[in-house]
């Protein structure tokens, strides 16, 4: 053998690795990827737009109430409304397994609370937030009324009252009474008793010649809660009165306000409306 067939061919170069082509599945993966990814910024894009919505209807419905015009008219700044919560398997008070229209939530839980800088009327919280029935017949302005009134409140099974008060910044007193009876009949009947049409059948304090208030938007007004309201005639004398009787259900309502030369109509039609909405 010679010397040339001995000597061994040059090596091969060595193979660089084969990287395999993407596969079909991976792909898809990256275009499931992104469509997650476009539809999460579209979900927080939403979510956005939703907590913008449900900011406007809490501010609407605290202060933008049908036909109660806009920001600059009056109108006072309430705290977040909420209704009571009822008492686990108990039905609202217009339920129709609820003929009584009973309300179960607690009365004192139900009285609109005082708006933004109002000072409180610390004659109005009663024992333990309940208002003695002579507290609340001192609103009435005659003396014999407020005897014959008791004697009505006592014929009609009167259960409780709950109440509050407070003075505005702008001087206008507020005073809002709940009175509970035993259902919604009995309820009707009282205020057939105190509360017509055209006035108030009983007159109260400063408030001696009293119409119905044709300005309240009947708008306003929630579903199974009956409103009567009423405002005093000029000439007014030291202020004037505007007051309104609810009924909802087991529940009488009586809001009065007043102010030293005349009472705005913008917050006690506010106030009215919003009390509605608690026991409505």
């Amino acid at each position: 053998m010679t010397e040339q067939q001995i000597i061994a061919p040059p090596p091969m170069p060595e193979a660089a690795p084969v990287v395999p082509a993407p596969s079909a599945p991976l792909k898809k993966d990256r275009r499931v990827l992104r469509a997650v990814l476009r539809w999460t910024a579209a979900a927080i894009v939403f979510a956005a737009v939703g907590t913008s919505a449900a900011y406007g209807i809490t501010r609407m419905e605290r202060t933008d109430v049908p036909g109660l015009a806009t920001e600059s008219d009056g109108r006072w700044d309430y705290p977040e409304i909420e209704r009571q919560p009822l008492p686990k398997g108990s039905p609202g008070p217009f339920d129709g397994d609820n003929p009584a229209g009973t309300h179960f939530a607690d009365l004192r839980k139900l009285v609109l609370p005082a708006p933004e800088g109002a000072k409180p009327d610390p004659a109005l919280r009663g024992e333990d937030g309940w208002l003695a029935r002579k507290a609340f017949l001192g609103v009435y302005e005659d003396w014999g009324d407020r005897e014959e009134l008791g004697q009505l409140l006592t014929d009609y099974g009167l259960r409780h009252i709950a109440a509050r008060g407070w003075t505005a910044q702008d001087g206008t007193r507020t005073r809002v009474y709940l009175l509970q009876f035993d259902t919604a009949v009995v309820t009707d009947d009282v205020r057939n008793e105190l509360a017509g049409f055209e006035a108030p059948k009983y007159e109260l304090r400063g408030a001696s010649d009293v119409r119905s208030d044709d300005g309240h938007p009947a708008a306003a007004n929630p579903n199974n809660v009956r409103r009567f309201s009423y405002t005093e005639n000029k000439p007014y004398g030291k202020e004037q009165v505007r007051q309104a009787y609810l009924t909802a259900g087991d529940t009488l309502a009586l809001v009065v306000q007043s102010r030293a030369g005349s009472a705005a109509a913008v917050p006690f039609h506010q106030t009215v409306t919003l009390q509605m909405q608690l026991l409505g």
